[in-house]
């Protein structure tokens, strides 16, 4: 029998792995190898297959491969209450990359809900008991965070967005390089002919915040600007900001580096206190480029993330690491780009 001689199956009609092997000129065991296992085909033969399973939109049946592979085809990502200093979009918009990107695969992400403190790590073993759940994702990683140890010596493969921060650093993980985003911030302050440019972000101990604070101080350091005096801190809040701000305002700071766009709004707060506007003579560039950033007037220069390509990195690495436990670790760090709008 030749491909394509089957003909199609009616619309609203499931697939079967039958029906793939019927149109596809194959016997099933044929089909099921290009699904579990492609090395084991010709090219033309796996090429043939994969083209017909594409036109029929089959779709194997997870529950009954998960028997068979003792795989349940479920990531789990557990969602922690509260804030740690990441903008809520930003981890919108990596949940949906993440997803997409484990869907293409033949994954489902599990979103669960994680209690903080002792208890935290319990509901990664509640998933791995009751679903059986195959490796996790970690985000909002941070220093003293357990969830990256705990796994590693449980021999439950995970990847993380973001680093270890610890001297221990364990397992996989994909990071915006948050240092190399706020140096260029500087340099294109400086560009722009700012001298006593500031800094503007969250307290000292956040791996991520401690990061951006870094590049901004290397890149001072480096064009020889002063940087005594020009670094403020305040908690992910406009208002809480825009106090930190009339400080670095005060001491004659013509422009700011945020550590995120929610700061960055604290600078705006503060020059609208003083009768003032962000522009050429009172700039700022925040970072995130979240959608508050493109709505605001005038609208917020900003660091953004490459979410999507954090996402794709993070399956891909999790995968690899299901196919292979023993392979090195790897890590991705993945540079953002400066957007540019109204507030220089």
């Amino acid at each position: 029998m030749h491909a394509n001689s089957a003909p199609k199956p009616k619309t609203g009609t499931a697939v079967t792995l039958e029906m793939v092997a019927a149109r596809a000129g194959v016997g099933r065991q044929t089909v099921s190898n290009a699904i579990n296992a492609p090395e084991l085909l010709r090219p033309e033969t796996l090429e043939r297959v994969r083209r017909v399973i594409d036109e029929l939109g089959y779709r194997p049946h997870r529950a009954a491969q998960a028997l068979k592979s003792r795989a349940s085809k479920l990531i789990g990502y557990g969602v922690r209450a509260g804030g740690t200093g990441a903008a809520t979009p930003v981890l919108d918009q990596f949940l949906h990359s993440l997803a997409e990107a484990a869907d293409g695969a033949g994954y489902r992400v599990v979103v669960f809900a994680v209690t903080p403190g002792d208890d935290e790590l319990t509901c990664y073993q509640r998933l791995l008991d009751e679903h059986g759940a195959d490796g996790f994702v970690l985000s909002g990683t941070e220093r003293g965070d357990r969830r990256q140890a705990w796994l590693h010596e449980h021999g439950v493969p995970f990847v993380a967005f973001g680093r270890t921060w610890t001297g221990r650093d364990v397992g996989d993980w994909v990071d915006v390089d948050g240092a190399a985003g706020t140096s260029a911030a500087v340099r294109h302050l400086a560009g722009l002919g700012h001298r006593k440019i500031g800094f503007l972000g969250w307290p000292k101990g956040s791996g991520a915040g401690d990061d951006r604070a870094r590049g901004w101080q290397s890149a001072m350091r480096e064009l020889g600007l002063p940087t005594r005096g020009r670094r403020t801190e305040s908690l992910n809040d406009p208002a809480e900001a825009a106090e930190a701000a009339q400080k670095l305002l005060a001491a004659g700071t013509t422009a700011a580096v945020a550590a995120s766009d929610t700061l960055a709004l604290g600078w705006y707060r503060a020059l609208r206190a003083a009768g003032r506007a962000p522009g050429p003579d009172a700039a700022v560039i925040g970072f995130d480029d979240s959608p508050i950033a493109a709505l605001v007037f005038p609208s917020l220069s900003s660091l953004a993330q490459p979410i999507d390509a954090v996402g794709r990195e993070c399956m891909r690495l999790l995968l690899d690491r299901l196919t292979d436990e023993r392979r090195p670790t790897e890590h991705v760090l993945l540079a953002p780009e400066l957007v540019l709008r109204e507030s220089l």
